[in-house]
């Protein structure tokens, strides 16, 4: 096997696909060959290195240069004067927004220098293909320690004490759901891996697939022996192909490696492991109606009791864990439950991934320690609003969250203190919003989301969400009334708490959390017919200003509905009752003459 002196490493992760990174992967491959450097230049395809904004990524290893927005053009220049000449390339590295000084090093960047990366561990630093790379960052390490130790109730005890906690969005328990499903006795249990993530603007658990499937397989097989299921499964959206592709990679690569399959190391463990695709239905986040859509059927949620553990998959004891837990498990018996529990907060130990996505300025990937706050992601990590604008809101855990203002920028990131303001953790999506944004108009997104994807099981979500998504509907339109605020109070907390599931439950929280915290908005759209923000069409209106309008007719030639009258070099005029609201007026206008009111 060829010592190779240096490694390139190159983001694989969908995100960067999606921008040539498979052509810069290419590109070094040829030139290296071309310069006969094939033999000590290794190139590696990784995972998501996290920092989505800066992306294509390219690392040099060792001396850890770190490039950002790559082209495949660029590639000839970085062989040539980096990995011959050992002279950076300025021009690709990273600029800090404060100094404008150029920083080649990651880990003096404002994005990763307050992250701790435990799930996102391998992401950016192995290829996702390659088993022996991840068997040399300790990798299966976990699994023989457990197996060799041959006593699931201490490996179960170690989890319990370690306080892991679901990070799909519930924060139950890790250990203890593992030794709620053990001492049921069935011919066949089964380790359910939930990689179902349908929350808009989160990417969490298929980066983690993408780079470092390895790591949910040993925690799947890891749970298997400690619940005494021979079968894991999982359940992943077939619209993540290349996370798929991957899994299937890794799957095969363990088998091959004895890793999985019957007799692991000898130690008389079977296991092994299969995947069941998802069509893309977000209630199919829920444990229950994942189960059921991975038996064939609809994807309803059920009743509980009987939870899974009792009666799951084909009526057998399962247990389900999402793909960021999983991630956490051979970290915690590797390092002890003692290191996990001295991070995060009292009772949420450990990192969080989030999605960081929206108005901010460094859009990605973050792993942070629990307790971190809301002020240092988005201004240190996030690097602030982006265009200098000012922030209104954050919304985290998606379309089950609220929207937090400014006064919850110092909260500590935890389940308790999300809740308490109005919010929850939810699976990781943070999506950071400015002065331009509706807080109404953001009320309705989320429950057209949550009407589209509602199994229809339940009255109060098929129903009742529909009918608050006409009443935002309405506000927006500038045809609501006071009673109609009212009544989307009323209408939220009936949801809330008659709904069968958890997305049904939770749905209402968008609409609750936008009228805590932005209720003058609310009563703008009603009682003024506007939009403070600018956003809802039917309350916007187009103005002419007579003292900086020339007449040029720009805006009167460009009306579709012919709204604007006026004469040569004489101040026009919109009829605001013909006005159709397309902006076309205010995109032609030359002068500024036009304004939104």
């Amino acid at each position: 096997m060829a010592k190779y002196k240096m490694h390139v490493l190159i983001c694989g992760g969908t995100g960067c696909k999606s921008s040539n990174s498979s052509d810069i992967v290419e590109n070094f491959q040829k030139i290296l060959a071309e310069k006969n450097l094939q033999d000590e230049v290794q190139v590696i395809k990784t995972g998501c290195f996290g920092f989505c904004e800066k992306g294509p990524i390219v690392k040099i290893m060792p001396d850890n240069t770190f490039y950002t927005q790559v082209k495949p053009e660029d590639v000839r220049n970085i062989v040539e004067e980096h990995i011959i000449k050992g002279r950076k390339v300025p021009g690709l590295l990273y600029v800090n927004p404060e100094n404008k000084e150029h920083v080649s090093d990651s880990k003096h960047m404002g994005f990763y220098k307050k992250q701790l990366r435990i799930a996102l561990r391998n992401c950016g630093f192995i290829n996702p293909e390659n088993i022996e790379e991840y068997i040399a960052r300790d990798g299966y390490q976990a699994l023989a320690s457990v197996l060799e130790q041959n006593d699931p109730e201490a490996t179960i005890e170690l989890i319990k004490k370690s306080g892991l906690r679901g990070r799909g969005g519930a924060g139950f328990p890790t250990g203890m759901k593992w030794s709620l499903c053990r001492p049921n006795k069935a011919d066949q249990k089964y380790m359910i891996c939930n990689a179902d993530e349908g929350d808009p603007g989160a990417f969490m658990d298929r980066s983690i697939l993408e780079g470092d499937p390895h790591s949910i397989i040993e925690a799947m097989a890891i749970g298997g022996f400690c619940i005494d299921a021979t079968k894991g499964l999982v359940y992943i959206r077939a619209e993540y192909p290349l996370a798929i592709h991957r899994l299937q990679v890794a799957i095969e690569q363990a088998r091959e490696y004895g890793l999985l399959g019957k007799d692991i190391m000898g130690s008389g463990f079977d296991f092994d492991i299969e995947l069941r695709y998802g069509a893309g239905a977000f209630v199919c986040g829920e444990e229950t109606a994942l189960i059921h859509s991975m038996e064939g059927k609809r994807g309803e949620p059920t009743f509980k009791p009987p939870f899974p553990a009792v009666e799951g998959y084909l009526g057998k004891p399962s247990n389900v864990n999402n793909v960021e837990t999983l991630a956490n498990i051979p970290v915690i018996i590797n390092k002890g439950w003692e290191w996990f529990s001295s991070i995060g907060t009292e009772k949420s130990k450990g990192t969080k991934v989030f999605a960081l996505a929206g108005q901010i300025n460094n859009v990605g990937l973050i792993e942070v320690p629990m307790g971190t706050t809301l002020r240092e992601v988005i201004y240190e990590i996030g690097g602030g609003i982006k265009g200098g604008k000012k922030f209104k809101a954050v919304q985290t855990g998606g379309p089950s969250g609220g929207c937090l203002t400014e006064k919850f920028l110092d909260t500590p990131i935890d389940y308790e203190n999300l809740v308490a303001a109005g919010s929850m953790m939810g699976s990781g999506g943070m999506i950071v919003m400015d002065e331009t944004s509706c807080m109404v108009s953001v009320a309705k997104f989320y429950l057209d989301f949550t009407v589209e994807e509602s199994c229809g099981k339940c009255s109060p979500c098929r129903i009742g969400n529909k009918r608050l998504c006409e009443i935002l509907d309405k506000i927006t339109k500038g045809n609501g009334t006071m009673q109609d605020l009212d009544e989307l109070k009323n209408l939220a907390k009936v949801i809330k708490d008659t709904a069968l599931c958890g997305l049904g439950q939770t749905s209402p929280n968008p609409v609750l959390s936008t009228i805590d915290n932005f209720w003058d908005e609310y009563v703008a759209h009603v009682v003024d017919k506007k939009c403070p923000a600018g956003q809802c069409k039917a309350l916007k209106q187009y103005v002419i200003d007579p003292e900086k309008c020339k007449g040029c007719t720009a805006c009167a030639r460009n009306c579709p509905v012919n709204a604007i009258h006026g004469t040569v070099k004489n101040p026009h005029e919109i009829d605001q009752s013909a006005c159709i609201k397309c902006g076309t007026c205010y995109e032609k206008c030359k002068f500024n003459a036009i304004s939104i009111k």
